[in-house]
């Protein structure tokens, strides 16, 4: 077998240590939280490999850590920040409760998988005397130095660091920040941490009491297990660097020779283009496949149809087709097995095993290896007999259980209601009663059932989403109402996200609360994976929300996907029919009427947005309530405007705003720029209740920084040139409205009305906001009503 070798750059063939055996070391997951199908797919190539070679007879030793030790991050390393213990104290648990919690549905997830066991999983905390063995021969060799409490590898001691990675040392010392105070070089990675008091998961030491350093776990395990040289280590290209690179330097000093033959990378998935992080809210866990009406080896076929070098962009409508595949393939399995009646014939069989076996030798190329798969059912020419015995040997290697029923993976156990109303349906049918059978179906799959009536009864599968009408993958494939006439006197847009208390506390104070509106609910599905999803199908069904028998029109769409905060606002606002939008945070309860002082300012044709809580700033950095009456931008908990704007102002002209924060204030400054004012309706806020934010306070105090600042970063690279339209900059320079209007600076740029492009199209060139900035971008052109 021939892999590529991540360290040389080059495909080669597999050399064990040993004749016959193979050692294999896979990174293994930090159990803190779920792990994502990203990770999944590193572990599927992993499997593959294994599974390859034990075809070609290789007896395979697999060893895959656990790592229970929360810290990940070297710079969250030095600060001694641990994410289990964060985890814990978020959800009132020990660090021990929630990396067994997560062990085990990682070890779940593999299973359903079809990932072959590991022939060991260490654990890290298990594994801590070893770890400081090693530490201290590390010290002892002069690779290793002591800074306080905390002892750090010295890179400059290894003259092939940066090998692994591709970096030279000079090159990596330069774009490095300056050391900290105790460190010699910024490069330089802890071995062994000083514990902070209070921290739970520390260790006595020759050093004091501390905690291993993230790498040298891996090592610690990896040489206990599978001895001093490893054949082959596996991971994500992510691993590459710091982690391997660090891994391979402490290791290789330690055992004073190579120490891995092979390094293997699978490369990233990516989900719409996007590389799949929790930053982004792309980060799709097996449940949240399964509860989208997949099976998990769908998820496994998708997997085979890229290289594993190469990115593969994971989409719905893609697993979709890998579902319909498989379920292809296994008819085609079974069939084959049904109609065979004689043995096999080896010799007509050979050739065939020859290709697949070609195309695993071959750096493991499994579309290649798929390709033979499907010429053997579609075009081989051999018997049944043939087909099922090949398909079975190949199953070996691919794992895709090519013999199971088809759809077998979404076979429901029923709860108690849905077996009452199967039996229920069962009676009717047998009666003849087929009208009030097609209801009950209908009342089924409002409640995330699918029924299928075979010969041999009826059976129950997870519902499909992508089988509904109107599910979409993009804001942009739902219909458009912009410009067309007025239905309602106001559309309230809500975001539905594994938030069914609240939404359902949301329709409930609207409906108590019309005041003799008009008023219609638009509301977007964003891929829950809960029972918020049920919810919303027996919406979905039904068209109304009924409180105390008012009933409110209710308008809504499933997206396939967790699509993000601005791609399920901008579907939302396609979709609405009333005179007015609101933005409506379904954190937000009604408690009045909310509707009359709105109205009032919205009155006002200088007015873009109106809303409770608005916000100011001087600088673009720093924002801050105002009681108004302007605000620079208003908060997205209740946002108001007329739908008649969105043909000048346009949508969220950026769905790279997937997590909420932020993208209010982005939205805002939109109508700013079309010389629209933004003010705030205290009376509003009197008649409002605000809960604490679902969203906000289900993420660590990382996890809303790395997400707060990511949308900040798109707000500036938009915005940053905006001073000219804050409050605080009224009566201090001439501020721009539109951008050939006479109050803008510098406006020489006169525009012909057979110029301009349409309204909503971009037009690009040089112009000033401030007299001192002048740049090229894309800007809008704005006729007055």
């Amino acid at each position: 077998m021939r892999l590529y070798n991540t360290l040389t750059r080059r495909v080669e063939e597999v050399v064990p240590v040993e004749p016959g055996r193979i050692r294999m070391y896979t990174c293994g997951p930090t159990v803190y939280r779920y792990i994502h199908i990203g990770n999944l797919r590193s572990f599927c190539t992993a499997d593959w490999i294994r599974r390859a070679l034990l075809r070609e007879g290789y007896e395979v030793i697999h060893v895959k850590n656990i790592t229970d030790v929360g810290h990940m991050r070297q710079e969250l390393l030095d600060q001694g920040e641990d994410k289990l213990e964060a985890e814990a104290r978020r959800v009132g648990r020990t660090p021990g409760e929630i990396a067994e919690f997560y062990t085990r549905a990682f070890m779940r997830d593999e299973a359903r998988m079809n990932i072959l066991p590991a022939s060991v999983f260490p654990r890290a905390t298990q594994h801590v005397g070893e770890m400081i063995e090693i530490v201290r021969e590390l010290e002892r060799q002069g690779y290793a130095y002591r800074a306080g409490g905390n002892v750090y590898f010295d890179v400059a001691r290894l003259p092939q660091y940066g090998q692994l990675s591709g970096n030279s040392l000079p090159e990596l010392t330069s774009s490095q920040e300056d050391a900290t105070a105790d460190k010699r070089s910024p490069l330089d990675f802890a071995l062994w941490k000083e514990a902070e008091p209070g921290r739970l998961m520390a260790w006595d030491s020759p050093w004091g009491r501390g905690f291993p350093g993230w790498h040298i776990e891996c090592t610690a395990m990896a040489i206990k297990y599978l001895g001093t040289e490893i054949d082959i280590h596996t991971g994500g290209v992510d691993n590459i660097f710091p982690h391997h690179e660090n891994e391979r330097a402490q290791s290789e000093a330690y055992v004073g020779h190579r120490w891995v033959r092979h390094w293997v990378h699978t490369q990233h998935l990516l989900t719409d283009g996007l590389k799949m992080s929790k930053s982004m809210s792309n980060d799709y866990t097996l449940d949240d496949i399964v509860a989208r009406g997949f099976e998990p080896l769908a998820l496994r076929y998708l997997f085979t149809t890229a290289h594993y070098r190469t990115r593969l962009n994971f989409t719905f409508r893609a697993l979709a087709g890998a579902q319909t595949s498989l379920r292809r393939l296994r008819m085609a399995a079974l069939a084959a097995r049904d109609e065979a009646v004689a043995p096999p014939d080896e010799e007509a069989m050979r050739p065939w095993r020859e290709a697949f076996d070609r195309s695993l030798r071959d750096d493991l190329n499994l579309p290649a290896a798929m390709a033979v798969v499907w010429d053997v059912v579609r075009r081989s020419g051999l018997g049944p007999a043939e087909r099922a015995a090949l398909l079975a040997e190949f199953d070996e290697v691919l794992g895709l259980d090519v013999f199971a029923e088809p759809d077998s993976g979404l076979l429901l156990e029923p709860r108690q209601d849905v077996r009452e109303l199967l039996a229920l349906r069962a009676e009717v049918r047998a009666r003849g009663d087929y009208a009030l059978a097609d209801a009950l179906r209908s009342d089924l799959e409002a409640r995330g059932v699918e029924l299928r009536d075979t010969r041999q009864g009826t059976r129950a599968y997870r519902l499909r989403i992508n089988r509904l009408p109107h599910v979409f993958t993009s804001s942009a494939e739902v219909p458009s109402r912009v410009g067309e006439p007025d239905r309602y006197e106001w559309s309230v847009n809500l975001i539905a996200r594994n938030n069914r208390e609240d939404l359902e506390r949301c329709l409930r104070s609207l409906a108590r609360h019309l005041h003799g509106r008009s008023l219609e609910v638009v509301v977007v599905d964003s891929g829950s994976t809960d029972d918020t999803l049920g919810l919303m199908l027996e919406l979905y069904h039904r068209g109304y929300w009924e409180e105390e028998g008012v009933r409110v029109p209710l308008k809504v769409l499933f997206a396939d996907h967790n699509i993000g905060f601005a791609a399920s606002r901008n579907a939302t606002m396609r979709a609405s029919e009333g005179w007015y939008v609101v933005w409506l945070d379904t954190s937000v309860e009604l408690a009045g009427d909310v509707w009359t002082p709105l109205e009032e300012a919205l009155a006002d044709r200088s007015v873009g947005v109106a809303g409770p809580f608005g916000l100011v700033t001087e600088d673009l950095r720093e924002f801050e309530r105002t009681p108004g009456p302007d605000a620079d931008a208003m908060e997205g908990y209740l946002f108001a405007f007329r739908r008649a704007l969105l043909e000048e102002v346009g949508l969220l002209d950026n769905e790279k705003f997937r997590f909420y924060r932020l993208a209010d204030v982005y939205y805002s400054f939109f109508f700013k720029a079309a010389g629209l004012r933004v003010v705030v309706v205290p009376e509003v806020e009197r008649r409002i209740i605000l809960h604490p934010h679902r969203e906000w306070y289900s993420l660590l105090p990382e996890e809303r920084q790395t997400k707060s600042k990511h949308n900040y970063d798109l707000f500036r690279a938009r915005w940053h040139h905006g001073e000219s339209l804050l409050v605080a900059r009224d009566g201090q320079v001439e501020r721009w409205l539109e951008h050939d209007h006479p109050r803008h600076v510098d406006a020489d740029h006169f525009h012909p009305p057979e110029e301009l492009p349409p309204p909503g199209v971009p037009h690009v060139h040089p112009h000033r906001h401030l007299p001192d900035h002048q740049h090229n971008h894309p800007h809008y052109h704005f006729q007055g009503d």
